[in-house]
């Protein structure tokens, strides 16, 4: 994964106010670790990172260069997201180096088709990996081409780049194949509803006959009144 570059500059302004502050200029707070250096608060112009994270993946690496004339590469560890507007709230980034290791989770696209009549139950869509920090890729790779219900895809069958180690427990279930429930399955975890519109019915046959006794009652008080005058 290549590298993009990014400007950034020193937050000054801290807890939840000084983070809307910052969020409303078009920023996105940050702070920069690692390294048994003291944490550095940074602010990112939010379109640039937002668009290399949609195209690179929560791992694209950085090359930040801060106002202050620091200048560092580092990855993403933590990215705290706003559901409803889709915005980025605040970012952890780990300082890395040129050939350092790192172990990062990498998203796990399933290829091909399985076998007709099954479903495939994704288990687990990330696996945790050890490459070098300039090198993480942006996804793996799991095939499920052919697979029969019943059959597993683990840690040990994904497909791993070259210099890319597994560091996940190998035996990891990663997707699973089963039948495809039939149409007599489906109908049975259906729920029924015909006993309530049946109580409907009754309620309102129920009314009516209230209805229609009540002008016979009128009627006959009428009639007694005629005959008591």
């Amino acid at each position: 994964m290549s590298e993009v570059k990014i400007s950034a500059e020193p937050r000054t302004e801290f807890g939840k106010g000084g983070a809307r502050r910052t969020r409303r200029a078009g920023k996105v707070p940050a702070v920069l670790y690692g390294h048994g250096e003291k944490p550095k608060h940074i602010a990112l112009p939010a379109r640039e990172f937002a668009a290399a994270i949609r195209k690179g993946g929560a791992n694209q690496l950085f090359a930040i260069e801060v106002s202050d004339g620091t200048q560092v590469l580092a990855l993403p560890k933590a990215i705290q997201r706003d559901p409803i507007r889709d915005s980025f709230e605040h970012v952890d980034l780990l300082l890395v180096r040129r050939g350092e290791k790192v172990t990062v989770e990498v998203p796990v696209q399933l290829t091909g088709e399985a076998a007709r009549d099954t479903l495939i139950v994704h288990d687990h869509d990330t696996l945790s990996v050890t490459a070098d920090a300039t090198k993480v890729p942006d996804h793996l790779e799991a095939s499920i081409e052919g697979l029969e219900a019943g059959s597993q895809v683990t840690a040990a069958d994904v497909e791993l780049p070259s210099g890319v180690e597994l560091a996940a427990d190998a035996e990891q279930t990663v997707a699973s194949v089963t039948a495809a429930p039939t149409a007599e399955q489906l109908e049975a975890t259906l729920p029924e509803v015909e006993a309530p519109a049946a109580e409907a019915e009754e309620a309102e046959g129920a009314e009516a006959a209230e209805g229609a006794e009540a002008p016979a009652a009128e009627g006959e008080e009428s009639t007694e009144a005629k005959t008591e005058a």
